[in-house]
């Protein structure tokens, strides 16, 4: 429980200086995920388990603040969000900066996302099938593919992987795909 508070904490210490400009929540969106999907870093190759669908994740999207800074790197939305696990396994929390880009004409569109995570997993020494994080701040990276369903819903496939880069032994990291959906506001 202690270790959740902390993380929460950090969340929101790395979330505030974003909530001080003129932002306003564009997206809610939740779903279901399986967990530790794959095993590594980029979804490629055959190293996929669909076997734990486990997960509950939360996210909440924000307009890109009107500053030159975010217009220049594609006005990202910052995005806060928490993946929760059922089954006793590790729980992130993130903030990350979120991209979304039309495909073409159509209703389809790419999504990328990169930011900060912490989890309460086991730094070290935990037997498989948990994972070892050698720190709780990771770096947070996700890549999704999803549509407009409506002037108000999205459905998106999301990948997501938290790593701390091997900055601190052991570094297993932990990659979760599933499914949401958004309400718009």
């Amino acid at each position: 429980m202690r270790k959740s508070v902390i993380a929460a904490l950090g969340v929101l210490v790395m979330a505030g200086p974003v909530a001080a400009q003129d932002i306003v929540l564009d997206e809610l969106r939740a779903g279901v995920f399986y967990h530790s999907a794959y095993n590594g870093f980029l979804p490629t190759g055959d190293n996929w388990d669909f076997s734990s669908l486990e997960d509950v994740k939360f996210s909440a999207l924000f307009s890109s603040p009107d500053l030159e800074a975010f217009r220049w790197i594609g006005s990202p939305r910052p995005e806060i969000g928490a993946t929760l696990n059922f089954n006793g396994r590790e729980n992130l929390l993130h903030a990350n900066l979120n991209w979304q880009i039309p495909v073409f004409d159509t209703p389809i569109y790419l999504e990328l996302g990169f930011g900060a995570a912490v989890t309460d997993g086991a730094l070290s020494g935990a037997a498989s099938p948990a994972r070892n994080f050698g720190c709780s701040f990771n770096f947070y990276d996700a890549a999704g593919i999803g549509a407009n369903v409506g002037e108000n819903m999205t459905v998106t496939l999301r990948y997501e992987h938290i790593s701390n880069l091997d900055l601190c032994p052991p570094n297993q990291g932990l990659s979760n795909f599933g499914l949401m959906v958004g309400f718009k506001f």
